[in-house]
């Protein structure tokens, strides 16, 4: 069995931890679902974050089963509005996170997942989705690809209107 990078419950080994800690309990996943508060379309937003640089990767949806998918396995999983369908990030790209904490905001609406990843985060072949800017009047590129879509994905990404 491949081992859990999820910190137990009142332990912070730190992301130099030799031994990864085993995976929350049930009760423990069940008492964190408790506390969100999913929206009408049973959907929290999910901010991945890389661990140990804070570098903000993306941003995606989490439904009630994600959220248990990702506790239990320490991959993190997302909901796909577009698919009607779980996503565990990496298993078509390659590009995995490896969840280290999750965490929950204030008004349990949302949630961070401190992670560790594997490559590159965007579809667009970028480290971060968070790579377009105003700069003057203009929305640029501030962060070149890393990857080549087409290699990630075997197809050309969408840019979702970027320029760039």
């Amino acid at each position: 069995m491949q081992s859990h990078p999820i910190a137990a419950p009142g332990t912070n080994p730190g992301p130099d931890a030799g031994t990864a800690p085993q995976p929350p309990g049930e009760a423990a996943i069940a008492r964190f679902l408790g506390g969100l508060r999913f929206d009408a379309q049973g959907l929290v937003a999910a901010v991945a974050q890389q661990h140990d640089t804070g570098e903000v990767l993306m941003l995606a949806w989490m439904n009630r089963e994600a959220v248990a998918e990702t506790l239990r396995t320490g991959r993190v999983t997302y909901y796909s509005r577009s698919r009607q369908g779980l996503w565990r990030k990496g298993d078509t790209s390659g590009q995995v996170q490896h969840l280290r904490e999750l965490r929950l905001d204030c008004d349990g609406d949302a949630v961070l997942a401190l992670v560790d990843q594997v490559g590159v985060a965007c579809h667009t072949g970028r480290r971060s989705c968070f790579s377009w800017a105003l700069r003057g009047e203009a929305l640029a590129a501030i962060a070149e690809p890393l990857e080549d879509p087409a290699t990630l994905y075997g197809t050309a990404a969408p840019t979702h209107g970027h320029s760039g």
